[in-house]
């Protein structure tokens, strides 16, 4: 997805560089509460094998306007997999972690491992502004000033909560020496059972998957500099009580041993 940089979270991004192209685009400043940026991928598959991308999510939910209509996806707590054939290309409106509550009437854990209709939370207009950015792919930054406004004509009030949720998430996806939810819970002065409320109401995902998760990021992030890695030092680093916990952990999820992913094989 982009070049070279894909991100955290995107598996074999040396692969996926030379299949996909990704570039990114600040959102309006008045929408910067709200959202963390928006993306737009393509690929031109004619005449080649069809491209599997997998990616490892964040605890993010994403407004996405693609063929044949625009969907909202909340948190996918599996891999996320998603096969590219032909040419296309796909705009996406990442939400800060907590950043898409303010916009719907529910709880964002009833979308996790879901992708409903976004005319369903924005309207009608969402279809119309689908049709458009597929249509017009030549000017990426056009497409994105088409977004901004779509989003500044329905974007709610400020949220303190949503706010102090993402604060939380990105303690959680930046630092390392955060492992349980009691840590998390006692930094920001509040129980845990008020923590997994917040982040059922606002994440979409539980606390505990969310630390999984960015413990993961880390550990791909790392196979995908090369082989020679000392997983039993890996593991520790990252809070496992063993290698082989670590291991099961990430087999179970990326669906390859840490060994297989670093040597390159699906």
């Amino acid at each position: 997805m982009t070049s070279p940089d894909l991100g955290r979270g995107v598996l074999h991004p040396g692969r996926a560089a030379a299949a996909i192209t990704l570039t990114r685009h600040d959102p309006d400043p008045r929408l910067a509460r709200f959202v963390e940026f928006y993306w737009l991928v393509r690929w031109h598959r004619d005449g080649l094998p069809a491209y599997e991308q997998k990616v490892l999510v964040h605890p993010n939910v994403h407004l996405v306007f693609e063929a044949p209509s625009a969907l909202v996806y909340g948190v996918s707590r599996s891999l996320f997999v998603r096969r590219l054939e032909g040419t296309g290309h796909v705009l996406g409106v990442k939400f800060r972690p907590g950043g898409f509550r303010p916009f719907t009437d529910r709880p964002v854990a009833d979308l996790a491992d879901r992708a409903v209709p976004a005319a369903e939370v924005f309207g009608s207009g969402s279809d119309l502004l689908n049709d458009e950015v597929l249509r017009s792919v030549g000017d990426p930054a056009a497409i994105a000033s088409r977004v901004n406004s779509f989003l500044l004509a329905r974007a709610p009030e400020p949220d303190p909560v949503a706010e102090q949720v993402a604060a939380m998430v990105d303690r959680i996806t930046g630092s390392p020496d955060l492992r349980r939810v009691d840590q998390v819970a006692e930094e920001f002065g509040i129980t845990v059972r008020r923590l997994q409320r917040l982040f059922a109401e606002y994440v979409g995902a539980a606390p505990k998957w969310v630390l999984r998760r960015a413990r993961l990021h880390e550990a791909a992030e790392r196979a995908d500099r090369g082989t020679d890695i000392d997983w039993a030092a890996l593991a520790a680093d990252l809070g496992y009580a063993d290698q082989a916990h670590f291991t099961r952990d990430f087999t179970s999820t990326v669906g390859t041993s840490p060994v297989r992913y670093a040597s390159g094989q699906p």
